[in-house]
C-alpha cells in the first residue's frame, strides 16, 4: 500500500499537486519505511506482529516527514535524520492502539483493528513498547532540547486524551474545550515533529518558532477535515465507517457548531440520537444532513483553511524554494484530502 495515497481530489495531471508532493518527498518516505522496518523488532514475537500490522496498515507518514523536512529547511543535508523521524510514527501508532481500546473500535484503515484480532491487554502492552522504543531511540542522539520538546508533547497528548474522555458523550462541550483537546491530542505532536526538525537541523530560535507554529496550525487543520470527513467522507476512503464519531459519542466541532445554530426541535432531535444506546443508519444521515444544513461542515472547513493560512504564513522566515514549498504543498494537501 503507497504510504501517502494523495486524494483523487487533487487532479492527477502534470505540475499537479500530487505529482508535484509525489516527486519530492518519495525518496524521504522510502527512507522512513525502511528505518520502520528495522525498528519494528522484537525478541518478543507478539509485539513484532502486532507492530508490523499497525504499522503496515498504510499511515501517511505525515509526522516523521515533518521533521525531515524541517530539518532540511534549515540547512542539514546528512542522512541521520530518518531514525529520529520515525519516533513520531511510533508515538503516533501507539496513540492510535490505545485509542482504539478506549473507543471500542473495530476498524483501522479499512482493517480490523488490532484489538479486535489480539484483544485489549495485548495491544495495550504493545504501545506501551512502541511509546517505550521512541524514547530508546531518541535518547541514541543525545540531545536534552530534542528529548524535552519530545516529552513535553507526549504529555500534552495523554492531557488530550483525558480531556476527550471526560467530555465523552456530552454535546454541551463549547468549540474552545473542543479545540483544545485537538490541539493536545493531535497539533501537540505534529508541532513537535517540525520543531525538533528545526533543532535537528541546527535552527535557531526564530527557526524553531516558525516550524513549531506551522506544525500547530497544520495539525489543527488536519484534524478538523478529519472532522468534516466523519460526515461527508465514504467508507472506502475513510477506512472506517462514516459517522464513527457519533457512534463512539464524540462531539466534534461539526456537530457542535450545528447544534448552536439549529432550530430548537432540530436540537431536541440531535440531542436524542446522539444519547440513544444504539445509532441506526438513518438517524446517522439525519445528524449528517443536519450537520450540513445548519453550516457545520462549512464552518469547519473555513477555520481549517485559516489555520492552513497560518502554517503557510509561518514558513515566510525561509528564504523561497524546494522544501518551504513543498512544506506548503502539503499544507494545500490537508485541506483537499479524503482520507
Amino acid at each position: 500500500m503507497d504510504a501517502f495515497a494523495l486524494p483523487t481530489l487533487i487532479p492527477s495531471g502534470p505540475g499537479s499537486l500530487k505529482e508535484r508532493i509525489h516527486a519530492r518527498i518519495r525518496p524521504d518516505l522510502d527512507r522512513i519505511e525502511e528505518e520502520i522496518n528495522q525498528f519494528v523488532d522484537s525478541e518478543i514475537p507478539l509485539i513484532s506482529v502486532v507492530g508490523r500490522y499497525i504499522m503496515g496498515s498504510g499511515g501517511k507518514r505525515l509526522r516523521p516527514l515533518l521533521m525531515i523536512l524541517g530539518a532540511r529547511l534549515c540547512g542539514y543535508a546528512g542522512k541521520n535524520d530518518a531514525p529520529l523521524a520515525v519516533v513520531f510514527e511510533f508515538l503516533h501508532a501507539s496513540s492510535l492502539l490505545h485509542d482504539d481500546v478506549v473507543d471500542h473500535a473495530e476498524f483501522r484503515r479499512s482493517r480490523p483493528a488490532a484489538n479486535t484480532i489480539w484483544g485489549n491487554p495485548a495491544v495495550v502492552l504493545v504501545g506501551d513498547f512502541m511509546y517505550s522504543r521512541s524514547i530508546q531511540m531518541t535518547v541514541g542522539y543525545k540531545s536534552i532540547r530534542i528529548l524535552e520538546l519530545l516529552s513535553e508533547a507526549t504529555t500534552r497528548m495523554a492531557e488530550g486524551e483525558v480531556l476527550q474522555l471526560m467530555h465523552s458523550d456530552d454535546l454541551e462541550i463549547h468549540e474552545k474545550e473542543y479545540l483544545q483537546v485537538i490541539i493536545r491530542k493531535t497539533a501537540a505532536l505534529i508541532s513537535a515533529a517540525c520543531q525538533i526538525g528545526a533543532v535537528f537541523g541546527g535552527g535557531g530560535n526564530a527557526e524553531e518558532q516558525a516550524l513549531r507554529t506551522y506544525g500547530h496550525n497544520l495539525g489543527i487543520a488536519f484534524q478538523l477535515i478529519d472532522d468534516t470527513l466523519d460526515y461527508t467522507g465514504e467508507v472506502k476512503e475513510l477506512g472506517k465507517p462514516v459517522g464513527n464519531d457519533i457512534k463512539e459519542g464524540k462531539a466534534t466541532l461539526p456537530l457542535i457548531y450545528a447544534l448552536q445554530n439549529a432550530k430548537p426541535a432540530e436540537r431536541l432531535r440531535l440531542r436524542q440520537i446522539f444519547s440513544a444506546d444504539e445509532v441506526h443508519p438513518k438517524d446517522l444521515k439525519e445528524i449528517q444532513n443536519l450537520v450540513v444544513r445548519t453550516g457545520g461542515i462549512g464552518y469547519t472547513y473555513e477555520l481549517a483553511c485559516s489555520h492552513t493560512l497560518q502554517a503557510k504564513e509561518a514558513l515566510r522566515i525561509f528564504p523561497q524554494g524546494p522544501v518551504r514549498e513543498v512544506l506548503c504543498d502539503l499544507a494545500d494537501y490537508v485541506i483537499c484530502r479524503r482520507t
